[in-house]
């Protein structure tokens, strides 16, 4: 190989380093694999029926059981009247997620003695009726918009039980609720067919009022006002990159400019 091709190699090489550097440095989140997301470790929490039971936990094990009522019935369906493979499987899916729910906040029930009702509200009468009305894709776009509606409503309210329940046995209860219902939001997401311009929107943030004392903003809007945005850059990668750009450079001026001392032995070499 050429003094010339030699060193259009090594140019090329060069080059590539650097735009490959140069894009992890303008998307460094590109540089990590999305980390996969844990279950929170539900072994961990008790499951005793230790501490109050407040009237808000009694009503979220009655909306448990209560989802499990309906979801059960319109899963099957989902797998009669749907001609999409895809609809059907998510059916059969949140179906049989919903018998592992229903058995777990049974269980609670007759742990904390909560009664808890034996078929579904009116609502959801009225929607497993409007599917047995429906096939095909009507069928699909009627059990994909009930579903997606009525968790995304029950969503809110399990992170509310999750975070101030004082009971340890609806605890578990809301936290395992939580990881299914997160589950079966993404099921039906994944048909294409959830219209979210249909869906309710959040309500406005709550405005933390100003303090006339000092002229100032209260702790709460001081504390909100000074979040500074985090950096998107990687601090360790860009200087773990800027060290193999500086040793390649390194290595490839030494090696198209050439040694100077194995030029002097070559020189004497000669004589």
């Amino acid at each position: 190989m050429s003094a010339v091709d030699r060193l259009f190699r090594r140019s090329h090489l060069l080059g590539v380093v650097v735009a490959a550097t140069a894009l992890l440095l303008l998307a460094p989140g590109a540089a990590y694999a999305e980390p996969g997301v844990p279950d929170p470790p539900s072994g961990l929490l008790t499951d005793t029926g230790d501490g109050d039971i407040a009237a808000a936990d009694k009503d979220f094990a009655v909306k448990v059981r209560l989802a499990g009522l309906w979801e059960i019935p319109a899963g099957e369906m989902a797998q009669e009247r749907s001609n999409d493979p895809k609809i059907k499987k998510i059916g059969r899916d949140i179906a049989d997620q919903h018998v592992v729910l229903d058995k777990m906040v049974r269980d609670a029930a007759r742990k904390l003695s909560i009664k808890l009702p034996d078929k579904p509200n009116e609502d959801q009468q009225g929607w497993l009726a409007e599917m047995r009305d429906a096939e095909g894709e009507e069928f699909d776009q009627i059990y994909i918009d009930r579903l997606r509606a009525a968790h995304g409503k029950i969503f809110p309210a399990i992170a509310t039980i999750r975070t101030s329940t004082r009971n340890d046995t609806i605890r578990k209860l809301a936290q395992r609720a939580n990881q299914f219902v997160m589950t079966h939001l993404t099921l039906l997401e994944s048909s294409s067919l959830v219209d979210y311009e249909s869906l309710p929107t959040a309500p406005p943030p709550a405005v933390t009022p100003v303090s006339n004392s000092g002229g100032g903003s209260g702790p709460g809007l001081a504390a909100a006002g000074s979040t500074t945005p985090a950096s998107s850059v990687n601090l360790p990668l860009i200087g773990g990159l800027l060290v193999v750009i500086v040793g390649l450079a390194f290595f490839v001026g030494r090696s198209l400019l050439g040694d100077p001392r194995r030029r002097r032995r070559r020189y004497r070499s000669r004589y």
